[in-house]
């Protein structure tokens, strides 16, 4: 599934070819993928998802037609593109971010919405429950304000001398606020000062990266929203200039020079995301099907950043870390 041989562009959303749809047989289920990231399948952060489908038998044109719809990193696109789900007449929608979720939801009742791996569905209202979630929601959770303090948590022992942070949050995302409030809690209590800037497009970094280095920010995290999925590299070519060592929520980042992530083990979320597609195509109701929390999380450590940061790791670190790259 790369990108040439499945995606075009059609009124500025991304979207899998008419052409694709239009061979495909009569009466199969129809899935509408919607996704904050900029273009298709790009990052690959969601191979695992349609490799789960094609795992569980189904293959797009021939026993379901998938229209994949981007909103090209700009969430206010998210209301326009569930209308868009709707007129395609979609059976079950996908939501990779909690603001499409939201859309989709208030442009349908009825229509099964999955999601993959979003924030915190009960403090959103997408769910009555984690056990019952009482509507046409259902999915993985990844418990995200919680993972949020543990982060900052894990940044504080791997650099115990820190005392001001700066955070980077996508506030637009109701997901963000949560964090956000759970990174004060958990701040208190370790004696560190975060410094809070509130990034809505990719040009809004250079600017609190520079407002951090003059607010003397000695470390800096993100929250989880996908504009930092999207930026992820950039934000790291920011962080090596100002020389700020960041915890991140993506574990790929250590690949790109990061220097650490506490993540969950997201290409498993996602993978599992497939089988409620199947199970709703099968018969099931999302209001029947409790949403499922991540059971697996990755801490890793790039040395090589360290290094350049001048920075020791604590042994203790070192030891709990899933990956770490010397």
């Amino acid at each position: 599934m790369k990108r040439r041989e499945f995606i075009t562009l059609i009124g500025g959303v991304a979207a899998w070819p008419l052409m694709a749809r239009a061979q495909a047989p009569k009466n199969i289920p129809q899935l509408c993928f919607l996704t904050f990231d900029p273009g298709t399948l790009q990052s690959n952060r969601f191979d695992a998802f349609f490799q789960g489908l094609r795992d569980l038998g189904y293959a797009n044109g021939q026993n379901i037609a998938i229209d994949y719809l981007s909103a090209e990193g700009n969430g206010e696109r998210f209301p326009a593109l569930a209308a868009e789900c709707l007129r395609l007449k979609a059976d079950v929608i996908a939501v990779s971010t909690t603001p499409a979720a939201q859309a989709a939801m208030a442009a349908t009742r009825t229509v099964p919405i999955i999601m993959i791996g979003l924030g915190d569905p009960v403090r959103t209202g997408l769910v009555s429950s984690l056990s019952q979630p009482g509507a046409n929601v259902t999915g993985l959770s990844l418990m995200v304000p919680e993972v949020a303090a543990k982060r900052l948590g894990l940044l504080k022992e791997a650099i115990p001398g820190i005392s001001r942070v700066l955070v980077l949050s996508y506030l637009a995302d109701p997901i963000a606020p949560l964090q956000v409030k759970a990174l004060e809690e958990a701040a208190r209590s370790l004696g560190v000062a975060l410094q809070v800037h509130d990034i809505r497009t990719a040009d809004d970094l250079p600017a609190a990266f520079d407002a951090a280095a003059k607010e003397h920010a000695e470390a800096f995290l993100t929250t989880a929203e996908s504009i930092f999925v999207a930026q992820r590299a950039r934000v790291t070519e920011l962080a090596a200039r100002y020389k700020l060592p960041a915890m991140y929520c993506y574990s790929n980042v250590v690949d790109l020079g990061g220097l650490m992530a506490y993540d969950v083990s997201y290409p498993d979320v996602i993978r599992r995301a497939a089988s409620y597609v199947d199970r709703i195509f099968k018969g099931a109701k999302a209001s029947n099907l409790p949403v499922e929390q991540p059971i697996k999380f990755e801490f890793s450590i790039n040395l090589k950043t360290a290094k350049t940061l001048g920075l020791t790791i604590p042994p203790g670190v070192l030891a709990i870390a899933d990956k770490v790259i010397e």
